[in-house]
């Protein structure tokens, strides 16, 4: 009797579940708005688009069917019962101003321990305010040329492995020497030394594998966040799944903390020597901010300390990576645009405003062919491919010229945004940079451009270490181009992706034979 009584209260929850959906969607004001149909009532949709990882084509392809007929995009589409993506990023939905908090699907980026919070996934924005100006300071452009040293330090061993590569000819996956890198230079950025990667191209310690894992968990478990806390506890136990990831890198940053605080109390005591952190005096991000934590104006706390360290390593090398694969994959399939960035560093060369193997990144910014290629290859192929979602507050509020609900989750994905052929033109999805030295002639285009592009964000919740970022990127590009040569061993008319929130190359997609350039 027991059993039949539970299938039925079972049976009846269900089809009150169903009811419920039919009558939310029935009487919502947006009901309109074009989408799947399975998207009208499930996130299943949207969660079988991320599994697999192809969800940042499909969510372009979204826009571009239900566009009306001579138009390119339809200005927004659904993607599940309460996710509707946008093309544009509305100021009072992505802002400095902005009263959206980020929804729950960030939740699958964070520790279900509701203390252990990151900036990042944090949905708090007055919090986020707070310990975003507590870290100002280190991140800030200004700040660059004190962290350049570091990068200089693992350029130059990456040039080593690059000629080593030339010697041997032996094929191989630049986007994961390109992760290697950015990995050891946020590893000497962040707590003053090398990680090591550099050293033989392979994952230390099972970082970048635990990354990937994680990466996998966070992006679906979000859609789900309620499921989140409790299925953290079973995942975390499991070698190999994104819970588990997630928890080595907490307990190697962690780790690299202990190590330092010994260290600082063996100097203070005077049993080593000052040089022993630094001989050269320049101070990583884990010194500064200990230092901040002892002084009481900075409002610094040990846990803001583990949380920026815990940070950079989430993405400071994954975002990175992505980016440099972009750019030089493109470079490599556009020769024209290759030979007219090789002519710009052979004059700059010859004028000795830098050398083959090295530019300062004040240097760089001189430089608009470079600066121009950056820019187009962040735009073609963002690091991020999922939207960036946002709730609706108490009110409801009006959006790309509709009015949305309070509670209704709002997104933009920055893919779909750099390929509305309304803002970028006919040749939206080509690797042009001269679009970039063209709108300079012409200030009103060059504003539309800029305020639709967002590789790293957008309004209070840009990514804060962008400059890290574009110092890496401005330096090793032009080191990479005046000496060698990148022979594809499949090319291919469009650079082949996955996607699970980081856009990465596929295995095969960037692999290289690397040769001198002559």
């Amino acid at each position: 009797m027991l059993p039949q009584f539970i299938i039925s209260a079972l049976g009846l929850a269900f089809l009150a579940r169903v009811a419920y959906v039919l009558y939310s969607e029935w009487n919502s004001p947006i009901r309109d708005v074009p989408g799947p149909i399975a998207a009208r009532f499930t996130r299943l949709w949207y969660v079988n688009s991320i599994w697999k990882g192809q969800a940042h084509l499909e969510n372009i392809l979204l826009h571009r069917k239900y566009a009306k007929p001579g138009d390119h995009y339809a200005p927004i589409v659904r993607m599940g019962p309460n996710l509707f993506s946008i093309t544009s990023p509305e100021k009072n939905v992505f802002g400095i101003s902005s009263k959206m908090p980020k929804s729950d699907w960030y939740d699958g980026w964070r520790h279900p321990d509701p203390n252990r919070w990151t900036m990042f996934p944090d949905r708090d924005i007055k919090r986020h305010a707070e310990t975003r100006r507590k870290f100002q300071f280190i991140y800030s452009l200004s700040s660059l040329l004190h962290y350049e040293k570091f990068a200089d330090d693992v350029q130059a061993i990456f040039q080593q492995r690059l000629n080593e590569m030339t010697q041997t000819g032996v094929a191989v996956n630049m986007h994961h020497w390109l992760q290697c890198y950015a990995f050891d230079v946020i590893g000497g950025i962040t707590y003053g030394s090398r990680i090591g990667f550099l050293d033989e191209g392979k994952d230390i310690d099972n970082c970048i594998a635990s990354l990937n894992s994680m990466g996998v968990y966070s992006t679906l478990i979000g859609l789900y966040a309620w499921a989140h806390p409790y299925l953290y506890k079973v995942m975390e136990k499991l070698p190999g799944s994104g819970a588990a990831g997630r928890t080595y890198i907490m307990n190697f940053v962690s780790k690299r903390m202990e190590e330092r605080e010994a260290q600082r109390k063996a100097i203070e005591r005077g049993e080593e020597k000052p040089s022993a952190l630094s001989e050269d005096g320049t101070r990583d991000f884990l010194d500064l901010a200990l230092d901040a934590e002892r002084d009481p104006e900075k409002g610094m706390t040990r846990y803001n300390v583990w949380m920026m360290g815990l940070s950079n390593i989430i993405a400071g090398s994954d975002t990175t990576a992505s980016a440099l694969s972009g750019i030089l994959w493109h470079l490599t399939s556009y020769p024209d645009t290759l030979s007219k960035l090789r002519k710009e560093f052979d004059q700059a060369i010859q004028d000795g405003k830098m050398t083959k193997d090295y530019i300062s990144f004040k240097e760089s910014q001189n430089l608009p062919y470079l600066q121009a290629c950056i820019k187009e290859g962040l735009r073609v192929c963002g690091s991020v491919g999922l939207p960036m979602w946002r709730v609706v507050p108490k009110g409801g509020a009006e959006i790309m010229g509709r009015f949305f609900p309070e509670g209704s989750e709002v997104g933009i994905n920055m893919w779909t945004a750099h390929y509305n052929k309304d803002i970028w033109g006919p040749d939206a999805l080509k690797f042009r940079p001269d679009r970039w030295i063209e709108a300079e002639k012409d200030p009103e285009h060059l504003k539309m451009l800029e305020s639709n592009y967002m590789p790293f964000g957008n309004g209070s919740r840009t990514c804060i270490g962008r400059h890290i970022s574009y110092l890496e990127i401005s330096k090793v590009v032009p080191m990479i181009v005046s000496n060698y040569d990148f022979e594809l061993v499949n090319p291919a008319k469009e650079l082949m992706t996955y996607n699970y929130w980081f856009v990465k190359p596929m295995p095969d997609a960037f692999k290289v034979t690397v040769r001198k350039r002559v």
